[in-house]
């Protein structure tokens, strides 16, 4: 398998966590999509990472799609149950985490997108993806509360989507004190660093 992908991208950090947990062999190609010789929309019409292309050549994309599919490869440390109350719970904690990730992107594309001047970018509308951003941080919080685990007591895709999501926003927004605001987050996130799977695919 091949995967395409940024280093900086939390959806694709997001695979390769998961590529990391399941202890599944997979090639990473770096990709940036934003510049002109950009490759991606051989394998994704969408011109977005991260895809996935199968030993058939086939691509995958959108990381929900494919951190499901990879969890079906490996019997190893099982990441998303199969069925019922509980999958449903691990799909929604990806969710929220995926939806601050989405609001984040669209908050620092409207502050630094080099094709805008400033005066063509809109102070209300970042400021309404920054309030979902803090409004998406607050719930991880108050989901998480006292638990060694946002799902339980093991680690699973919950776990590993709030990893990234709190990883990438550290990386773009430092001035955002997510860590005072909320410890249990930050004392999560400290300890997902000391897995390997998530020190070797720190954002940069």
């Amino acid at each position: 398998m091949k995967l395409i992908g940024s280093t900086t991208s939390p959806y694709v950090r997001k695979v390769r966590v998961v590529l990391a947990e399941k202890r599944l062999e997979c090639q990473f190609v770096e990709e940036n999509v934003w510049a002109d010789d950009t490759t991606i929309a051989r394998s994704n019409p969408l011109g977005k990472v991260p895809c996935l292309v199968t030993e058939g050549n086939e691509a995958m994309f959108d990381s929900r799609v494919i951190v499901e599919y990879l969890d079906t490869l490996s019997p190893i440390g099982r990441l998303i149950p199969p069925s019922g109350r509980e999958r449903a719970e691990v799909k929604t904690w990806e969710a929220l985490a995926d939806g601050v990730m989405d609001a984040g992107v669209l908050w620092r594309m409207e502050a630094t997108w080099p094709k805008r001047s400033d005066t063509e970018r809109s102070a209300a509308w970042m400021e309404r993806q920054r309030g979902k951003v803090l409004a998406g941080l607050a719930a991880m919080a108050q989901g998480l509360g006292s638990k060694p685990y946002c799902s339980g007591i093991h680690l699973s895709l919950s776990d590993i989507a709030v990893g990234c999501a709190l990883g990438w926003i550290g990386f773009r927004f430092p001035e955002l004190d997510w860590r005072g605001e909320h410890p249990a987050l930050g004392q999560l996130h400290d300890k997902l660093m000391q897995r390997p799977s998530f020190a070797d695919t720190r954002p940069r």
